[in-house]
């Protein structure tokens, strides 16, 4: 553990309070923002650090008792809270090493959203992609996120084609970063009438949703259209057609939603996405200049990659990252995803170590 890294975020730390406690930075709304996210970064960090000072200064007292004193009950009353501080310092200095190797990938985003899209495999795979979506969304529930379905593109069975969900939660990245990628699924569809086990694919993508602070995004590089809800679009038509299109002119990204009857709702929403996507992008160019590898382990894995399998005739669910295979299906469809994140989590920390 770097002892001289915690020292400079807990200087940073003293700063920042200063900082949101001054009514020039409290009156810049941007300004304050922007501290209040960085203090909600630094907090854990520090008060963590400042645990593990606390807790040497213990184990310091208690060598110099046991050395000093001649009571043998003294000094194994002495030994004894030593043992209990050092089982405490082996959790805390764990906790360290954790944040520490996350110093260069800077904070989490805390609102995330999630794109689900329906692959190879017809109406199969749109019911898939509404499997994958339930899952998820029972998974948020647990973890107490919100969320906010953004757009949907519904199928005749209730599958779906595509949808967007905004989900907000102090560590959301952190838990659905490992999500992005085809996930494959192996079943009797509801639609096979001879029993035969189909082999059908969604893709998952993970976008951290940013605001303007962490984009600059100028009006005039926009085109924005405006269109009916079932039709092909056109630019600035009738008031009531509700549907929204935005284009990035620089990159070409394009986001749509067409979900809201309010234009002005669906522009925002879209708004949202364009962000996400355009602040991805920027993201993945960064990282292709470090490494492919490292780009893989915080979220920029390619979507064609197949990273796991839900087999229902064997009640399995295997993660091709892990090479590990759990036979609980229908709890993990139910949203205990919880292990097989905890194990890419240790993964990608030992990955990082080993490099």
């Amino acid at each position: 553990m770097n002892s001289a890294y915690f020292d400079d975020l807990e200087k940073k730390f003293v700063q920042i309070e200063k900082k949101i406690i001054d009514p020039d930075v409290i009156k810049n709304k941007t300004e304050y923002k922007t501290c209040l996210q960085e203090h909600g970064f630094l907090l854990p960090r520090v008060q963590k650090y400042r645990e593990l000072k606390r807790i040497n200064r213990h184990i310091k007292e208690l060598d110099e008792l046991i050395s000093g004193s001649a009571e043998e009950e003294m000094v194994s009353m002495a030994e004894q809270e030593k043992k209990e501080f050092l089982d405490r310092l082996s959790g805390v200095e764990r906790a360290l090493r954790e944040f520490e190797s996350k110093k260069n990938k800077g904070s989490s985003p805390g609102s995330i959203i999630l794109e689900i899209r329906a692959g190879a495999g017809g109406e199969e795979s749109a019911l898939f992609a509404s499997d994958l979506l339930r899952m998820y969304m029972r998974f948020t529930e647990k973890k107490g996120y919100k969320t906010e379905i953004i757009s949907t593109h519904s199928t005749g069975l209730k599958g779906l084609k595509e949808v967007f969900v905004s989900v907000k939660g102090e560590d959301a990245w952190d838990n659905f970063k490992y999500e992005s990628g085809t996930h494959r699924v192996q079943r009797v569809p509801v639609t096979e009438s001879s029993g035969r086990i189909h082999t059908s694919t969604a893709t998952v993508a993970v976008l951290p949703e940013v605001d303007d602070i962490h984009l600059s995004i100028k009006p005039e590089e926009l085109r924005i259209d405006t269109f009916g809800a079932s039709g092909h679009g056109g630019q600035h038509l009738q008031k009531t057609e509700s549907a929204v299109r935005i284009t990035h002119i620089p990159t070409g990204t394009v986001a749509q939603c067409q979900d809201d009857r309010s234009q002005l709702k669906n522009k925002e929403k879209a708004m949202r996405l364009l962000r996400a996507r355009l602040y991805q992008e920027k993201k993945r160019e960064q990282e292709e200049k470090i490494t492919a590898d490292r780009r893989q382990q915080i979220g920029g894995a390619k979507r064609a990659e197949k990273i796991r399998t839900y087999n229902f005739s064997q009640n399995r669910v295997t993660d091709h990252r892990l090479n590990h295979s759990e036979y609980n299906l229908t709890k993990i469809l139910d949203g205990h995803i919880d292990n097989f994140i905890k194990l890419l989590k240790t993964h990608e920390n030992d990955t990082g170590n080993a490099q």
